[in-house]
């Protein structure tokens, strides 16, 4: 399997770059870019993009469709609880503080 793949953007073989020319005298083209495979983008998308732009692109011309493969009818919702907490300031006046908290969920750093 090779360590590259093709840019994804319906573009990325637009733009007018040094590094996009290919070919000989008489024949030049603009070539969409290869984007590496490396230890940072193996498990997201920027292994298909070699660009925010072309990311970008993509999104605007196939959102439409990624979205018809899962689309969301009724929105998410996470259990939370509400905690309040009386505290005092520097000039040792009391206010309340709220802090949120998903149920079933520790987010405590230990």
């Amino acid at each position: 399997m090779s360590d590259y793949k093709w840019c994804h953007g319906p573009s990325c073989h637009k733009s007018h770059t040094q590094d996009r020319i290919r070919g000989s005298k008489g024949s030049k083209v603009l070539r969409t870019r290869k984007v590496k495979t490396t230890e940072w983008n193996v498990n997201n998308g920027w292994q298909y993009f070699c660009s925010q732009g072309c990311w970008n692109d993509f999104f605007r011309k196939y959102a439409p469709q990624c979205i018809a493969i899962a689309p969301r009818h009724e929105p998410l919702e996470t259990p939370i609880e509400i905690e309040t907490f009386t505290r005092t300031d520097y000039f040792g006046k009391p206010y309340t503080d709220k802090t949120i908290k998903e149920k079933g969920v520790d987010t405590s750093m230990e």
